[in-house]
C-alpha cells in the first residue's frame, strides 16, 4: 500500500521524535511553562556555564556533593575519606537531569541570566555510596523546626512571620539545602507581642507560644546592625532542652540570616543522624580465584583501584586456590562488599568478620 506524503511526513516525524526521547532518555522531557527544580533529598541544583558535557560532569559532581551533605547532615561530607573519588564518576549515580534559566538583575541594573543543572540521583545507588564510605545518614522524615526570628534594623525588633516569608528567604532557602524544612508562626498578635522573649533569649516563653505547632523544635534569633554588617544571635531548642547556641556576623544581612539554618542542622544532625554499621579500617586478608594470566592480574587491580574503599593492595603470595593479598580497606570488609559489583567479582567463601590485621582464613572472592 502506497502511503501519502502527509501520511509519510507524519510518520517520519514521529520516528524522529521517538528517536530524539530515546537519545536523550537521562534527560527529563517537560511540558512548556512547567519549571525544573530540585525537590527531595536526591536531587540538588548548581549554576553552569553551558550545557556542554565537561560542564555537566563538572555540575554532576557538585550535585552529588550536596546530595551527600543533604543525607548526611554534614557539611564537610565532600571532604570525608574516598567520597572524592566518587564525586569525579557521579554521572554514574544520575537518575535523570535538566536545565533551568533564572533571570535576574545585575548590579548595574541590567538583566543576568544563570543556568541551573537540575540533577536526580538513583536513591538505591546513593544509599548504598554512604552506606559503604561509612557516612552517617539524617534519617527521614525529617523535624520542621519553627523559626521564631525578630530583626532590628534601627527602629526596634520586629518578628518575622509567615506574611514576611520573603524577608526569611535565605535562612528557609538555606535549610532546605541542609536537607530540612523551616515553618514560620502564623503572626498572631501573642506572638507579635512576644518578640522581647526572643529578644532576651527566652526559650522557655518561646517554648510555650510554640506549643500550638509540631514539632516541638525552635530556632530562636535576632539580627541586628553591628560594627557596618549584620548579627545574628541564635539558640536552638529541641523539647524544651537547648541543643546549641552560636552567632554569625556577616556584611550581608542575608548572609547573616543564613547561619541560623547551618548551626540548626548541625545540632539536628549531631542528635539523630545514624552512622552507617561500616567495619573498621585497615587492612584484610582476602584471596582472589579466577587469575589465570597477567591480563586478569591488571584487570583485577584496575577494578581495585577504581574502588573508593580500597586504600591499597599487596600481593602476598600465589597459590593453586588463587592470588592471597592484603587490602587496606576504609571501611573493612562490610564497606568492600557494599561496593563490589556482583556481575565482575562473586564472593565464593568467606570467613568470621575479623579486625583489621588479624589472620584467619581468608574472604574469597573469584574473578568473573
Amino acid at each position: 500500500m502506497q502511503l501519502s506524503n502527509r501520511k509519510r511526513w507524519a510518520w517520519a516525524t514521529a520516528l524522529l521524535l521517538a528517536t530524539m526521547l530515546v537519545a536523550t532518555g537521562a534527560q527529563a522531557q517537560r511540558v512548556e511553562g512547567d519549571r525544573a527544580v530540585a525537590q527531595g533529598l536526591y536531587a540538588a541544583e548548581v549554576p553552569v556555564n553551558s550545557q556542554n558535557e565537561s560542564e555537566r560532569n563538572a555540575g554532576f559532581s557538585r550535585a552529588l556533593a550536596e546530595v551527600l551533605a543533604k543525607l548526611s547532615g554534614d557539611r564537610g561530607a565532600a571532604a570525608r575519606p574516598g567520597v572524592g573519588r566518587e564525586l569525579r564518576r557521579a554521572k554514574d549515580y544520575v537518575d535523570g537531569y535538566d536545565y533551568r534559566q533564572d533571570e535576574g538583575v545585575s548590579a548595574s541594573g541590567a538583566p543576568s541570566f544563570t543556568t541551573k543543572l537540575v540533577v536526580r540521583f538513583r536513591e538505591d545507588d546513593v544509599d548504598g555510596l554512604a552506606s559503604a564510605l561509612g557516612l552517617p545518614v539524617w534519617p527521614a522524615p525529617r523535624p520542621k523546626p519553627v523559626l521564631w526570628l525578630a530583626i532590628d534594623d534601627g527602629s526596634g525588633p520586629r518578628l518575622v512571620a509567615l506574611a514576611q516569608n520573603n524577608v526569611a528567604r535565605s535562612v528557609l532557602q538555606r535549610a532546605k539545602a541542609r536537607g530540612y524544612s523551616l515553618g514560620l508562626p502564623s503572626g498572631s498578635a501573642a506572638e507579635q507581642a512576644a518578640v522581647g522573649a526572643i529578644w532576651r533569649g527566652d526559650t522557655a516563653a518561646i517554648a510555650r507560644l510554640s506549643s500550638r505547632y509540631s514539632p516541638p523544635m525552635q530556632l530562636v534569633g535576632k539580627l541586628y546592625r553591628s560594627n557596618g554588617g549584620w548579627t545574628a544571635d541564635w539558640i536552638f531548642v529541641d523539647h524544651g532542652r537547648v541543643l546549641s547556641k552560636w552567632s554569625g556576623s556577616e556584611g550581608d544581612a542575608r548572609r547573616a540570616m543564613a547561619t541560623g539554618a547551618d548551626g540548626a542542622a548541625d545540632a539536628l544532625t549531631k542528635r539523630y543522624a545514624k552512622h552507617s554499621p561500616a567495619g573498621a579500617a585497615g587492612k584484610y586478608r582476602v584471596t582472589f580465584t579466577g587469575i589465570d594470566d597477567g591480563a586478569d592480574y591488571v584487570r583485577l587491580s584496575a577494578l581495585l583501584q577504581g574502588m573508593s574503599v580500597v586504600r591499597g593492595m599487596t600481593p602476598l603470595r600465589a597459590t593453586p586456590e588463587g592470588l592471597e593479598v592484603d587490602l587496606d580497606l576504609l571501611t573493612g570488609l562490610p564497606g568492600f562488599r557494599r561496593m563490589v559489583d556482583d556481575k565482575v567479582l562473586m564472593e565464593v567463601g568467606a570467613s568470621d568478620e575479623s579486625m583489621p590485621g588479624e589472620v584467619v582464613a581468608p574472604v574469597v572472592f573469584r574473578l568473573l
